[in-house]
């Protein structure tokens, strides 16, 4: 899945830049207050316990290992170079608030600016990062093994993005 950057007028990357730059400003001046809050705090605890689900549950079915072999192997990747340009500064937050270190640099050129050596970076994830399935993974995957990846998958952008307007709403974004 390549989605082509956003063309601007300093750099391909300075538009992921400007929003991890706002991402850190407001994790500075609103990161007490939120985690203060009963409804932030909650949320934050409920999206941290889906995604280790998800997380352990893509382990389990060879999807980690899969993706690897496929960016490694075959020198290819469903994070393509733009679409780090679909995350917006809240989800950047989210991600901080949940203990995560953005990148201050692209580590692969061809590839999403969080991409790493690891794999994505990131925790909280774009709707088409975590929706996306490649035609490889789909035809492996069990039936059993799909509807319990997508159940997951629901309840990661259910309890994300309830996180996500929550959070919107108090730094009145």
């Amino acid at each position: 899945m390549k989605i082509s950057p956003t063309p601007h007028p300093y750099g391909p990357d300075i538009l992921v830049r400007e929003r991890i730059e706002s991402a850190l400003s407001l994790h500075r001046s609103w990161e007490a207050r939120l985690r203060q809050d009963a409804l932030i705090s909650a949320g934050l605890d409920k999206l941290a316990g889906s995604l280790e689900a998800g997380r352990r549950l893509m382990l389990a079915l060879g999807m980690v290992r899969a993706c690897r072999w496929c960016e490694e192997a075959e020198g290819g990747s469903c994070c393509g170079l733009g679409i780090e340009n679909r995350y917006g500064d809240i989800l950047l937050l989210l991600n901080l608030l949940l203990g995560v270190t953005l990148p201050a640099r692209r580590e692969k050129p061809d590839s999403c600016y969080f991409l790493n050596q690891e794999g994505c970076c990131l925790r909280v994830r774009h709707v088409l990062c975590v929706n996306y399935l490649c035609g490889r993974l789909k035809e492996t995957l069990s039936r059993e093994g799909l509807i319990a990846l997508q159940t997951l998958q629901g309840q990661e952008l259910n309890s994300g993005f309830v996180l996500h307007e929550a959070v919107r709403k108090i730094v009145g974004l």
